[in-house]
């Protein structure tokens, strides 16, 4: 097998990382690979704890969270396999899967970034992520292909797909150092898409594997209706359009988002009791109306 640079984030969860890295140990503890791990801002430092129990990572640690893209940014760079797999700390990888991820890249060089098959980790014959749908650009939306089905092996095969799903994706070294880094400013949610459309700007395509799989831990950092979580996705679902479409696109996107789709949710979270959501769908509309598209300094801080 090809010599494999894995990068993982931790963002104060070290025990739930562990249980990532003690997968990978089960199932490829000779195998060539080399695993990064980013310490992204996290309260404690816990490399002292990592390198006890896994003295062979490479642990890097960030004294601030520089959220998704910027924490697996910091280990694409000193990455040196010829194939990097990006994958969330709250996952578990099965035997066999980084070999059939990379057999498909090996047999198809049109491919750019490929993920597996997602499955939830406490209904573990659940699908989470089978692919994505394309993007419908003037409205901002697309649909995961398979959530929620029971897995009957119905999606046990190669595709090409709308997008790859961030808690676990590949690629080459060579095609990432073409397409470029992730974006940073996106901090949490869109970052693994507008990823996509820079791989797709190089000429490659998004492809899915479902002849392997991992098991996710869904919302283990965020939380299911967090504010955190509202925040970020009102804001990035704007953001993405502003960067990947051109003028009327994102003009006609901008007066759907903003008279129709936003007062929706704000009416629903006020609906269910939630003011808080409320008020981070408003925060997250409105930061895209201060802050251009092209800035290099979109900030990161939460307003929480």
């Amino acid at each position: 097998m090809a010599f494999i640079s894995i990068i993982t984030v931790n963002f104060n969860q070290p025990e739930v990382t562990i249980e990532l890295l003690n997968s990978l140990l089960l199932h490829y503890n000779n195998f060539d690979l080399e695993i990064i791990v980013i310490d992204n801002g996290s309260k404690v430092n816990h490399e002292s704890t990592f390198k006890s129990l896994f003295p062979d990572i490479i642990f890097i640690r960030s004294d601030v969270n520089l959220g998704f893209a910027g924490g697996n940014n910091l280990g694409i760079k000193i990455a040196s396999g010829d194939f990097v797999f990006l994958v969330n700390n709250d996952t578990e990888i099965v035997k066999g899967c980084l070999e059939t991820l990379t057999s498909e890249l090996e047999k198809n060089q049109h491919i750019g970034l490929i993920s597996p098959l997602l499955l939830y980790f406490d209904r573990k014959n659940l699908v989470q992520y089978a692919g994505f749908t394309p993007m419908n650009y003037l409205t901002g939306r697309n649909e995961c292909i398979g959530q929620f089905e029971i897995n009957n092996g119905q999606y046990n095969h190669t595709v090409k797909t709308g997008y790859c799903h961030g808690a676990a994706v590949m690629c080459r070294k060579s095609d990432l150092l073409k397409a470029g880094l992730m974006d940073e400013s996106y901090f949490l949610y869109y970052e693994e898409l507008d990823w996509c459309e820079k791989f797709k700007r190089i000429g490659k395509e998004i492809w899915f594997c479902g002849k392997t799989h991992i098991f996710h831990k869904e919302s283990v950092s965020v939380g299911k209706e967090s504010p955190l979580k509202t925040y970020f996705f009102t804001r990035n679902r704007m953001l993405f359009i502003r960067r990947n479409t051109g003028f009327l696109n994102t003009l006609l996107f901008s007066v759907y988002y903003s008279l129709i789709a936003c007062p929706k949710m704000i009416v629903k979270h006020i609906k269910s009791g939630r003011k808080d959501l409320a008020k981070m769908v408003i925060k997250g509309l409105f930061w895209n109306f201060s802050h251009f598209k092209s800035s290099t300094k979109l900030g990161y801080k939460i307003p929480l």
